[in-house]
């Protein structure tokens, strides 16, 4: 990296709570992403408790060097990791070069997150469990309706869920090559991925043996990637609402696909679903409440 890019922005210059700045160089070869666009260099700026109302971005010139700055958050950074999204910036701070670091704390938040440890491992595996049921059902949906344009769309995205699952059971964080990650591993997922794109069978056959596959992996999977969500479950005698689960912070990351879960818990036998009556109501409405 250039002289002048690591001159562009000092320790003293970076703000409150900032622990290091990643520095990124376009691949001249590689394609124009989502943070890179035509800027030559992409530099990160890292801060810890940093709000969202003070991240901050700006474009400019260093030489003949356009550059990307991005104030970023180490909780955006994470949250990142666990929700599945902005894989670019994990990227580029997972592989940018580090242009200083304040005590070696970047270099150590980085190694934590390069570790992918078990509670972020966990928390990830239903974050992808949930997205590969959601879009699974979308696929069953639309494959009813004979709209296999949509089908087979929903089916491939069914299977990068499945891909990120197979990576994170052994211990791989996902990046945005899922498929490039995955193919080493010779794995089922992989094969069907083929199926799917390289069978000369019918659209709608191709789409029905990979739904058959991915239900086989629906039932055989949902203890395991459910784990973290069951033993919230069960860590009370008292049955659990909705919006209590919702506010739990280890299940924030999964709080809208909550409902497809505990639904899919309950019908597989995994979960057990109770009736209260409310304390104020008319009739005989009564709460729906979950328990392990």
């Amino acid at each position: 990296m250039e002289t002048t890019i690591f001159s562009i922005l000092g320790e003293g210059k970076a703000g409150h709570g900032a622990i290091g700045a990643v520095g990124y160089r376009l691949d001249q070869a590689g394609s124009h992403d989502s943070l890179l666009h035509d800027f030559e260099f992409l530099i990160m700026v890292v801060h810890h408790g940093l709000e969202e109302t003070e991240q901050r971005i700006e474009h400019g010139m260093s030489g003949d060097s356009a550059y990307q700055l991005l104030h970023v958050s180490s909780r955006e950074i994470e949250r990142g990791i666990l929700i599945g999204d902005q894989r670019d910036s994990v990227k580029y701070f997972l592989h940018g070069e580090i242009i200083w670091d304040i005590e070696g704390k970047l270099m150590a938040f980085r190694s934590y997150i390069n570790e992918f440890g078990e509670p972020m491992k966990e928390r990830r595996k239903l974050k992808e469990f949930a997205k590969f049921l959601k879009v699974y059902g979308e696929a069953k949906r639309y494959t009813a309706e004979k709209d296999l344009l949509d089908a087979y769309y929903c089916v491939l995205q069914a299977l990068k869920h499945y891909a990120r699952l197979e990576l994170i059971e052994q211990g791989i964080l996902p990046e945005s090559s899922v498929w490039e990650q995955v193919r080493p591993l010779n794995s089922v997922v992989y094969k069907l991925f083929d199926e799917l794109t390289e069978n000369s069978e019918t659209l709608e056959q191709r789409i029905q043996l990979v739904l058959l596959a991915c239900e086989f992996t629906l039932a055989s999977k949902m203890a395991d990637c459910c784990a973290l969500l069951l033993r919230i479950l069960g860590s009370r005698k008292e049955a659990w609402g909705i919006q209590e689960l919702a506010q739990v912070q280890e299940l924030e990351h999964v709080k809208d696909e909550l409902p497809l879960l505990l639904r899919k818990l309950v019908t597989r036998s995994l979960a057990q679903e109770i009736t209260k009556a409310h304390k104020e109501g008319a009739g005989d409405s009564r709460e729906l409440r979950y328990r392990a």
